[in-house]
Parts: C-alpha cells; structure tokens; sequence
C-alpha cells in the first residue's frame, strides 16, 4: 500500500486523529513565520491544513500535497478563512518550483512520512532562497538512540503512515548548504522537535 493510497483514507479521519494532539505544537511551529516583513513561504505537505486556522494573513503562502484527498479537505479550509493559499498536488521530493523561490519552507510532519527524507529536505534546500529559512516540525529518534520499540513500529507502518525511525542529523549531512540554527525537543519527552535550519549564502558556503 502505498502513501498517496492510505492517505486518501485517511483524510475523512486525519483531523480527528492527528488535530488536537498536535495543536498546541503546531501553533508553536508557525510562529516561526510570524516576521513583520511578508515573505514568499512554502508549506510542504500541508494535509487537510490544519496549519490554516493558525496562519497570519500578510505572507503569500504555496502549498503542496501528494494527495488529492487531502488537499480537498485543504480546499474547505482555505474557503472559510480569510487567507489565500495556492495548492498544488505535488511529491515534496520532486518539486514543481524554480531554485531560490521561497523566503522560507515550513515542513510540518512531512519529513518522518516521505520514503526519502534527504530527497525532501534537498528540495525543501534547492527552493528557498540563500538566507531564507526552513522550518521542521516532526519526530526523531537521536543518533546512536537504540530505539528498539520505534525501530520494531517502523517495519510495520512506514509504508501505510509514517516513519519512526528517522535520524534528522543524517539529514543534514546530506546538506552541507544548511546550516542548523535551532533543535529544540517538544512533545513526547523530545521525540518531537522544533527544527530551524538557514541556507548559507554562496560566500558562507564556500568559506
């Protein structure tokens, strides 16, 4: 079963899921866009937007989503707040958008989901702008973390749901333009972390 399948399953019962016991630490997350100045920002993977309740009006927002389902849920959301989003159905490991597009990237639970994390955030890399932002809001395990539980859960729902074992600093050795700026643990005693990451400049990247 692949995700784009389970997903349009899950998309009738994805708020009532994942809504409440995530709000609190969503909310957190977007304040990291929350800059006086409007900018140009991507949301990856924004599922049935439970982001857009909670999104200030004053930035151009793109989103992105592999599944229809979802984004018709999306859809409705947009319609009943006054924001404009535009969406695209799209793989967040092979984006539709130009290099250096975007002043910031927000990746809510997208990273630990995708079959390809490194491919995801390389994108999430390729298409925000040198100095611009990318923010990550998801769940890892820590390096070296001998998890066995996660490890165990991960065999079973990688393919239906998400992943539980994913090492975010292995990411980002995959991208030496990235530079970490915060990694702070949030929900479930840090297994949940609020990541922020800044794209070097061409100097920063040479030196």
């Amino acid at each position: 079963m692949g995700l784009k399948f389970s997903y349009t399953l899950l998309a009738p019962l994805y708020d009532s899921i994942v809504g409440s016991a995530t709000q609190k630490m969503r909310i957190t997350s977007l304040q990291r866009l929350n800059q006086a100045t409007p900018q140009n920002i991507l949301i990856n993977g924004i599922g049935t937007g439970l982001d857009i309740p909670f999104l200030l009006g004053h930035h151009n927002y793109t989103a992105t989503d592999l599944t229809p389902a979802m984004l018709s849920k999306c859809a409705a959301k947009v319609s009943q707040h006054n924001i404009e989003i535009n969406l695209f159905t799209a793989d967040v490991m092979q984006l539709p958008f130009d290099n250096n597009q975007f002043d910031a990237v927000l990746m809510n639970l997208i990273l630990a989901v995708v079959p390809n994390p490194v491919l995801a955030l390389q994108e999430a890399s390729r298409v925000v702008k040198p100095g611009g932002k990318i923010y990550i809001m998801d769940k890892f395990i820590k390096p070296g973390q001998f998890a066995p539980t996660r490890r165990l859960l991960n065999f079973f729902i990688r393919h239906i749901a998400t992943r539980t074992d994913v090492v975010f600093e292995n990411l980002l050795m995959q991208c030496p333009e990235l530079k970490l700026l915060k990694n702070n643990p949030s929900l479930m005693n840090g297994w949940f972390r609020l990541i922020d990451l800044e794209k070097n400049t061409p100097e920063k990247t040479g030196n």
